[in-house]
């Protein structure tokens, strides 16, 4: 197969901000349908794209014989039966995150697609990051020594905002929780493995966004032990006021081990802090090129704005993977290990208790 031929279902902003660029970036990709349930949005986008092949029933789209993968990027509630169609049409697919409802949903997924043997992928965008890359080297060397701590704090400033469907439980699953943590989350399963238990916080503050019901959490917290040891904190919110909404907004990460501390600024996409053991403080750090694109990625480093276009490396992962017969990384199986986090926190929010893995 010398070229893959890609439809993306769900045109909003996600769909062709980050996942058209990246298919454009590789030379044996052509997208080649588009679907949206919204006929306006849907004709938007391929007056954008150029598609001359649409629909507005997914069903229609994962058939095709001129469609070998699939990107999904629709509200979460459909994440589940849009992949299982494009699973047993035989199709290849990258399913924005987190990949379904719940964690049994996310399992059955992974579980459909390694049967089918397609190719499976989560959008678990951040990974990609040049510093995280370079973060997740160090950590995977025993540059921490022992991990002692895992903390992260994203702090964005949403306000009372229309959030869309990401503010309804019944087509979002959650909010804060799986729409920003999620990501921090895998962060952890990245560099620390997995959890051993945890104790977590949901809140809403704000019902009302713009005249539209919100039945979600805007803040979320989690404390975590991991299995090898380590202890986590994590937080994120849309109402920390003053923040700003974009990569200017708090979105930190810290490890800290016996033998070094690293910090990681999602907004400094080459560089680290690094901290020793009777050193001075945390100093910067910047990464060695050879991390600052996905390997083999023809991706220019210094073309475009660095805090968007990491994110394209995402599509030409899902191509090389395809073309090589090889599992793509993230799979859905590190999303399944995100949602069986994610169900855990609502236990345990909502029965005030320590949830065990």
């Amino acid at each position: 197969m010398s070229e893959i031929r890609i439809a993306i279902i769900g045109c909003g902003g996600i769909a062709l901000q980050n996942h058209l660029p990246g298919i454009s970036m590789c030379k044996d990709a052509r997208l080649n349908a588009l679907c949206d349930t919204q006929p306006n949005t849907l004709e938007q986008a391929m007056s954008q794209t150029g598609v001359s092949v649409g629909s507005t029933r997914f069903e229609e789209i994962v058939t095709r014989d001129d469609v070998d993968a699939v990107i999904v990027a629709t509200p979460n509630l459909f994440h589940a039966p849009i992949v299982h169609a494009a699973i047993r049409a035989g199709k290849h697919v990258l399913c924005e995150k987190p990949v379904a409802m719940n964690y049994p949903e996310a399992r059955d997924m992974a579980e459909a697609a390694r049967a089918a043997n397609v190719r499976h992928m989560t959008a678990f965008t951040y990974r990609f990051v040049p510093a995280m890359r370079y973060l997740s080297h160090l950590v995977a060397n025993g540059f921490l020594g022992q991990p002692y701590h895992f903390r992260c704090c994203r702090l964005q400033d949403w306000g009372n905002r229309d959030l869309g469907w990401r503010q309804e439980s019944k087509l979002a699953g959650t909010g804060e929780l799986g729409d920003m943590l999620s990501h921090r989350i895998d962060f952890s399963y990245l560099l620390y493995g997995k959890m051993k238990r945890l104790c977590a916080n949901l809140k809403q503050f704000i019902s009302d966004r713009q005249g539209h019901a919100s039945d979600l959490d805007d803040w979320t917290t989690i404390l975590a032990d991991f299995e090898n040891g380590a202890t986590g904190v994590m937080e994120s919110t849309k109402l920390a006021t003053g923040r700003n909404e974009s990569w200017k907004s708090q979105d930190y990460l810290e490890l800290n081990g016996s033998e070094a501390s690293v910090v990681f600024y999602t907004g400094k996409w080459n560089e680290l802090q690094i901290g020793k053991p009777g050193g001075e403080g945390l100093e910067p750090y910047t990464i060695p090129r050879d991390f600052w694109t996905w390997p083999n990625s023809p991706r220019d480093p210094e073309a475009g704005d660095p805090l968007v276009t990491f994110r394209y490396d995402q599509a030409y992962e899902l191509i090389e993977a395809i073309h090589q017969q090889r599992d793509c990384t993230p799979s859905f199986l590190e999303g399944a290990e995100a949602l069986k986090i994610m169900d855990a926190a609502l236990l345990s929010s909502r029965e005030r208790r320590w949830v065990y893995l």
